[in-house]
């Protein structure tokens, strides 16, 4: 009996599973290599990746648990045109304020999977930082800021429950809503060494925020000495902390470091921080509501009467033509050292309001690894993290600028209150291979593996242990197991790398001990057990001792 054509392409021999002994050697990540080698996905140009048949099915896998969790609170999915913007806020916004009038419509959750572009600068890392992605949007629209905060547990809670079935245990931090705006800022990491991101966390008090955003607890280090006077002294060669230090014999923490930047190609920025810490380009984006940051040049930085490597806010030449931010750290520091706009010389203690003033007062430092935490002050620890997920309030920002009103209860009329929710879609899926393989190659968490068993012939010359095979691949099929038979005329061993490669969570072997002794091999990829399944009482009853075995979530409607 010839079996339909979906069942010859779930035969190995017939299906496009590329698989590579080693790695490319651009490969640095293990999911970027692994994914290469088990023929999940192939390069096309930098940061762009084709997904093969086991990549898109564990895709689909993927999409499918975010769709259920998402419409299990309330979300509708929807498809708008592809954008080359990287958001859909004015879409969405656009769509809901000509179809949405009345409170009694609200609250309303709106979610797409999209296939998104980024102009990405530095592609690294086979899915983990690419140029073409697929991403998962949503977004909520309320009728009051109340309206959103009883949702949004929800959407944290949906969040969890979609990486936990992926087989991941991310750490929910702080997070900055980046350029969109917003407040109630939560970001889903993977603690992992391929992961780009930092984040800072108290073991203590289990305060956890990103790097870029995290905070402190801030104790001034000289608060109480009198203010003295200005003095001016000769510093030839020190252009940087270090050797200033060296040549005044202090600490970085008693001087004032001064960092150039153009917001937006047109405002000049002069950022002022404490000489032992650096400067946060998102806290100081975030404090000059800069869309772009770039640091100035040596000639921009002339142009305003600094002087590169001896600048300083005391006595600027053209002040108003400049945006000063000063670190909070400075404020409450007395007797700095700074620079004194003069090549080879610096001035000794400058005090914030004496000597100069700011336009902006505000926490720009990136934190350290041992700062104290700003709520117990026991030390911050910095972790590598991957970021998965991403959930944070718009509020009314987009819906005041697009005039996006209901009607509420009392036929007053109000903006629309939004929220924003995303997941990169194979970031996930390499977030995924990260955290679950080994020496031999990737274990699929269960629910996400292309299939549930990969069945393998050892002897495909043998008629009759391929007549087995094929009856025991029948049987599994129709009992709802998503099966790769491998009847590949291929040794033994390399039909388990194969299978070990490619992470399938169970393998059955039929050899020739399958034919003698009526046993077939049953090995777990997560651990490696193995254990002999009889089918002396006939195959249908070994299939059910499978299902007991595996306690897989069999497909009545596969992916």
């Amino acid at each position: 009996m010839v079996e339909p054509l979906l069942s010859e392409r779930m035969r190995f021999s017939q299906m496009l599973i590329p698989t590579l002994r080693d790695a490319p050697k651009d490969a640095e990540l293990i999911s970027h290599k692994l994914l290469i080698r088990a023929g999940f996905i192939r390069p096309v140009a930098a940061g762009l990746y084709t997904l093969l048949p086991l990549g898109q099915k564990v895709r689909l896998k993927i999409e499918k648990i975010i769709r259920e969790e998402m419409n299990a609170i309330g979300g509708q999915e929807v498809s708008m045109p592809i954008s080359l913007a990287t958001t859909y806020e004015e879409a969405i916004t656009d769509l809901v304020r000509r179809e949405i009038r009345s409170y009694r419509q609200v609250p309303l959750v709106l979610y797409q999977i999209r296939t998104k572009f980024r102009d990405e600068p530095r592609p690294r890392g086979g899915l983990i930082r690419v140029c073409e992605f697929t991403m998962k949007d949503a977004y909520s629209f309320h009728s009051s800021e109340e309206d959103l905060d009883a949702f949004y547990p929800k959407i944290r809670q949906a969040y969890e429950k979609i990486f936990r079935r992926c087989g991941l245990e991310p750490v929910t931090v702080q997070g900055d809503p980046g350029l969109i705006g917003g407040k109630d800022s939560y970001e889903f990491m993977l603690l992992s060494d391929a992961g780009e991101d930092q984040i800072a966390l108290c073991e203590s008090c289990r305060y956890a925020a990103n790097r870029e955003i995290a905070q402190r607890f801030k104790a001034p280090v000289n608060p109480t000495e009198p203010m003295l006077p200005l003095e001016e002294v000769a510093t030839p060669e020190c252009e940087s902390i270090q050797t200033l230090t060296e040549f005044l014999q202090i600490t970085p923490a008693r001087t004032a470091k001064a960092v150039f930047s153009i917001a937006n190609e047109t405002d000049f920025i002069f950022a002022l921080i404490r000489g032992d810490l650096e400067v946060s380009e998102t806290k100081l984006a975030n404090a000059v509501g800069a869309r772009t940051l770039r640091p100035a040049t040596e000639a921009e930085i002339r142009s305003i009467g600094a002087v590169p490597g001896y600048a300083s806010p005391v006595s600027l030449q053209k002040q108003s033509a400049v945006k000063i931010v000063v670190d909070d750290s400075i404020v409450n520091e007395r007797n700095l050292v700074s620079g004194a706009n003069k090549e080879g010389f610096h001035v000794k203690n400058v005090n914030y309001g004496r000597d100069f003033r700011a336009d902006i007062i505000t926490d720009i430092a990136r934190v350290r690894e041992g700062d104290p935490c700003p709520n117990c002050q026991s030390p911050l620890i910095l972790k590598n993290a991957i970021e998965l997920g991403h959930i944070f309030k718009l509020g009314t920002r987009y819906s005041e600028a697009m005039g996006a009103k209901i009607l509420t209860q009392d036929v007053s009329e109000r903006f629309l209150v939004m929220g924003c929710y995303g997941i990169d879609i194979g970031r996930l899926m390499a977030a995924v291979v990260e955290a679950h393989h080994d020496e031999q190659g990737i274990i699929w968490p269960e629910e996400l593996a292309p299939f549930h068993i990969v069945l393998l012939v050892l002897n495909t010359d043998r008629a009759e242990q391929i007549e087995l095979a094929e009856k025991l691949y029948a049987l599994l099929r129709a009992a709802g197991f998503e099966v790769l038979y491998d009847d590949r005329s291929e040794s033994a061993g390399v039909k388990f790398n194969d299978a070990d490669l490619m992470g399938i969570p169970y393998r059955l072997v039929i050899g020739s001990r399958s034919i003698t002794n009526k046993t077939i091999e049953l090995k777990r990829r997560r651990d490696g057990t193995k254990r002999e399944l009889s089918y002396a009482q006939g195959l249908d009853a070994l299939v059910q001792a499978l299902k007991a075995e595996c306690g897989l979530p069999l497909a009545t409607d596969r992916v």
